[in-house]
């Protein structure tokens, strides 16, 4: 049976709030939904306690950060590694991409606040982590609130550096797919100009990657332990705790094995990536001598040279595609340059190509390509959207561009279809939704009540093409 800690918290007043007190019933070993800040504020956050919490000693306390306010899935996520390690579990089911940087920074204060009230946390052992744009919110955190010491990035680099203070350095331990068109950047702020290295060493405490296999994803629970492994092995080599050298070896023993499998399996890029995380997270807790020979071999190894060439050859050449991508939305954006469409046609089918390659490197280069197509299309479309007014034409294009990026994202093509109903542009609306209804949309009942389509519904064109793929249609067709 597990335990049941009854924690009676009379919160009182802190930076921003009075918090009332409150009777909260907190178990162990169990993800709560939603605890809530206080009556007044119907701000929520899920929490989860290690079953070896105890109210005596203080906690290490990791804030996951989902800006769709998924606070008891992105607990989930974590709540394994939170068990094993020891740490308390937290996550805002409040802050929303929909906000401003400013309302999401006050929410998360707020939590922050209430949990340093309700716990005895170890302050010099405060992280926060995210998947995406909740990492990247999550890495902006540790400048503006204290106490936090370290962020887990999973999927994105640093964003806004001109905003890291160089008097609050912490700790930045980054996790990316090699198909995530993010290792691109992740990457280069591991291999960046040594000058600009001593620039971010002096902003940033500790700087990890760990590089698995897959995309644009949470990475599998072994990459998140790891990463919560080196915010405790930091934690002990800056004696904010006694070293236990139990822990310590053990991480070391199985991580040496793992280099090794990764040999044995032909991945020396892999194993490159894993022993240089050991030689940094390791550093002043082991000797080292023997992990820095086995790193200089596998980088001698012709088999490593072979594959740190194919990737740079595959990298570079995306660099200059994605490049192309950029220049030819905006400019197609700008001069509404319908017949480009079909050269966005033509790089679809090219990504295609890259994606389907024999050649692992070119694959992982066409799914990148793919996540950051995606991602700039996206972007842009935010950014119309976010203008005065906003430009109804350049929006469109921008959909119509989705729809080929991202045929299967059905509502562009249904964004399309109203949009041209409404000008009584019925030969665009008819094309989309041919090719709505061609990639597999079903939703009849949604199409028959598609704002601004009221005429387009009546036309005899329209219910050939509903007859066509759902073998019936709600009007009469009317031979002329």
């Amino acid at each position: 049976m597990k335990k049941i800690v009854l924690l009676i918290v009379t919160i009182a007043l802190c930076d921003l709030f009075l918090l009332q007190g409150q009777d909260i019933l907190l178990k162990k070993g169990i993800v709560q939904d939603s605890v809530r800040l206080n009556d007044s504020i119907p701000e929520t956050f899920a929490l989860y306690l290690p079953t070896s919490y105890e109210p005596s000693g203080t906690w290490p306390v990791l804030f996951a950060m989902d800006m769709e306010g998924r606070g008891k899935q992105v607990v989930h996520m974590f709540r394994e590694v939170a068990e094993r390690e020891g740490y308390i579990l937290v996550a805002s089911n409040s802050v929303h991409d929909s906000l401003s940087i400013v309302q999401n920074t006050l929410i998360a204060s707020r939590m922050f606040n209430t949990v340093y009230s309700m716990f005895p946390i170890h302050k010099q052992r405060s992280y926060t982590a995210g998947f995406g744009s909740g990492a990247k919110f999550a890495s902006i955190i540790p400048s503006i609130i204290k106490p936090i010491e370290g962020v887990i990035s999973c999927g994105s680099g640093i964003p806004y550096k001109e905003l890291i203070d160089p008097r609050k350095p912490f700790q930045f331990v980054g996790i990316v797919g090699r198909s995530d068109f993010n290792f691109n950047e992740l990457t280069e702020e591991q291999n960046i100009d040594p000058t600009l290295r001593r620039y971010m060493d002096k902003r940033i405490l500790d700087n990890y990657l760990l590089v698995f296999e897959g995309g644009s994803e949470w990475p599998h629970g072994d990459y998140l332990q790891r990463a919560v492994e080196i915010l405790t092995l930091r934690s002990m080599s800056k004696t904010n705790i006694p070293k236990d050298s139990a822990y310590v070896h053990s991480i070391y023993n199985r991580d040496f094995s793992t280099l090794n499998n990764f040999t044995t399996a032909n991945d020396y890029l892999g194993a490159r990536y894993l022993g240089e995380e050991m030689l940094n997270k390791f550093k002043g807790l082991l000797n080292l001598d023997e992990l820095k020979k086995r790193v200089k071999l596998i980088s001698k190894e012709n088999e490593y040279k072979i594959q740190e060439r194919k990737q740079k050859r595959f990298l570079q050449k995306e660099y200059f595609i994605r490049s192309d991508f950029e220049y030819n939305l905006n400019d197609d954006v700008l001069t509404l340059n319908y017949n480009n469409l079909g050269w966005w046609n033509y790089q679809m089918t090219e990504i295609k190509k890259f994606m389907n390659s024999t050649d692992p490197f070119e694959k992982e280069m066409g799914m990148r390509l793919l996540g950051y197509l995606n991602a700039l299309v996206e972007d842009n479309i935010n950014l119309e959207l976010a203008q005065k007014p906003v430009n109804d034409e350049a929006l469109s294009y921008l959909w119509m561009v989705k729809t080929i990026s991202s045929p299967k994202e059905f509502g562009y093509y249904l964004k399309i279809i109203s949009d041209s109903a409404k000008y009584e542009d019925f030969g665009t609306a008819l094309f989309y939704l041919e090719e709505l209804l061609k990639n597999g949309y079903t939703d009849k009942g949604e199409l028959y009540s598609l704002k601004n389509t009221a005429l387009l519904r009546i036309t005899p064109e329209f219910n050939k093409v509903i007859e066509k793929y759902f073998k019936d249609a709600r009007y009469d067709i009317i031979e002329e």
